[in-house]
């Protein structure tokens, strides 16, 4: 079974592109409601999260793990790696490399919550593929909320996007990565106001594709295929489940569980 967490919603567009990508997979989604969002938390507090979901996800009988956060695949990846033997996705270096091959006029721009930017991850990360690539990024703090809020198609949140999109249009560059899996769900609104010319890369289907060439070359590993799904939260709210309809085009039935 896959095994994907996030602080929120957000992580429902790595489960959309899973279920789109890996047709048929058994997969357990949790949705740390409760304690979103992680990109105001301490670098520790997100790593003590992450590691918290992981076990229940475990204990839920994962085979492989997919940090479908980026505030946690910036801060939490090695540590998870460290400590448990199964396979763990984060959705950084599958976004870098898109966003590398993609980027025409190496001016790569990148958008995500405090804790990613702050991390300098994604940087880091395009530098060493693409030294002579520029890099520019910029926080957007109050994205993940409105998302969570359901926002999506509210004038405040067009006219916030914006005002975060404006410093990086500026700098003329030719691709966008959503460092954050919220921001797919108004991957509309951002596009329209970088521009047209501008590639977007989508972190959640960067992963998916990952997961794919990865059961592709292990033959042997034996993962459920029943299509069966299951959805937890830390905390039910009825605006969650209107926004989960919207990712996923279906109902789902969400379970309460205390981490």
């Amino acid at each position: 079974m896959i095994g994907i967490f996030d602080s929120g919603i957000g992580g429902l567009t790595v489960v959309s592109a899973i279920m789109d990508t890996l047709p048929g997979y058994d997969i357990t989604y949790f949705g740390d409601t409760a304690r979103t969002p992680y990109g105001t938390k301490s670098f520790e507090t997100v790593i003590n999260y992450a590691l918290e979901n992981t076990e229940f996800l475990l204990s839920k009988g994962a085979d492989i793990i997919v940090m479908a956060c980026n505030t946690a695949s910036s801060v939490a990846t090695e540590h998870l790696s460290k400590k448990y033997a199964v396979p763990i996705f984060e959705v950084i270096t599958p976004a870098v490399e898109l966003a590398v091959k993609t980027s025409k006029k190496k001016r790569i721009g990148i958008i995500g919550t405090r804790a990613t930017i702050n991390s300098g991850v994604y940087e880091k990360k395009i530098k060493a593929m693409s030294p002579d690539s520029s890099v520019y990024s910029n926080p957007c703090p109050l994205i993940v909320p409105l998302v969570e809020e359901g926002w999506l198609k509210n004038r405040e949140t067009a006219m916030i996007v914006k005002k975060y999109i404006y410093p990086l249009k500026l700098k003329q560059i030719d691709t966008l990565i959503l460092g954050c899996t919220h921001y797919p769900v108004i991957r509309n609104v951002i596009s329209r106001k970088i521009g047209k010319r501008v590639n977007i890369i989508d972190s959640s289907v960067a992963v998916a594709e990952r997961i794919k060439n990865f059961f592709e070359n292990q033959p042997n590993m034996n993962l459920g295929k029943n299509g069966i799904a299951h959805f937890f939260v830390s905390d039910i709210t009825e605006q969650f489940k209107k926004t989960a309809k919207v990712i996923l085009k279906r109902d789902i039935d969400l379970k309460h569980v205390k981490i």
